[in-house]
């Protein structure tokens, strides 16, 4: 019983150690330490854009419920809409980049390790670069040229350089985000031996499909599956 007993803490220590490697380097590089900086960052943006989405939502209940009950709509509805799609599609844009959460095509550089796997990331990194420099670029000019003209919507006339102002701040974040990234892949490039900082690290289904289960439903969870794989493994013997 002791033996099994000691077994099970064995793995439960091997598991902690593990989890612990996959956490990034923040106090032992620079691109780590810049990485810990933005996150709180983009983890606000990613708020404000869920918030968004939430209000939207109480927004169009209550626009049904007062045109169909009281045949009273709400004045600028679609007005609102239109102004708040730049922070819902753009605003978590650098959090999705930081966990990787955007399509990425995976079915070639997954199979890809060490430097090839860090070259192809650095390759896409700077194409990603270029993307959305020239977008901050442009949309910056749209913002500057609708504050200027007072530019505004057609039927309840809110302005509109708010929401335009939205972009070029999303896209800059983006940018940073991507820059990070660049600065961590040639990092592993050049010592693919070190501990991942700052890159999104491709993982295999089935730690995805734990890692979204312990997002949902807490640790609690690694607990209870810690547990039922040692029970596994004491009734194997």
């Amino acid at each position: 019983m002791s033996d099994s007993q000691s077994q099970s803490d064995s793995r439960r220590d091997d598991r902690s150690n593990n989890n612990e490697k996959d956490i990034p380097g923040w106090s032992r590089s620079p691109v780590g330490l810049l990485d810990r900086f933005v996150q709180p960052i983009e983890n606000t943006a990613n708020m404000i854009a869920a918030i968004a989405i939430l209000l939207l939502m109480f927004l169009g209940t209550a626009q049904i419920f007062l045109r169909t009950v009281l045949n009273s709509p709400i004045a600028g509805y679609i007005d609102l809409v239109e102004l708040s799609m730049a922070g819902m599609a753009f605003l978590g844009a650098a959090y999705c980049q930081r966990l990787g959460s955007h399509i990425r095509m995976e079915l070639l550089i997954g199979k890809l390790r060490g430097r090839p796997l860090w070259a192809s990331e650095i390759i896409g990194t700077l194409v990603a670069l270029f993307i959305i420099g020239t977008l901050i670029y442009y949309s910056t000019g749209h913002f500057m040229r609708s504050y200027e003209l007072g530019d505004s919507t057609i039927d309840a006339e809110y302005p509109v350089w708010p929401s335009k102002l939205l972009v070029p701040i999303a896209f800059t974040l983006w940018f940073i985000r991507l820059f990070i990234q660049l600065i961590g892949s040639i990092r592993l490039f050049i010592n693919p031996a070190l501990e991942p900082a700052g890159v999104t690290v491709i993982h295999d289904i089935a730690t995805v499909a734990l890692d979204e289960i312990q997002e949902t439903f807490g640790d609690k969870v690694d607990e209870q599956i810690i547990a039922l794989s040692d029970n596994k493994s004491d009734n194997s013997r």
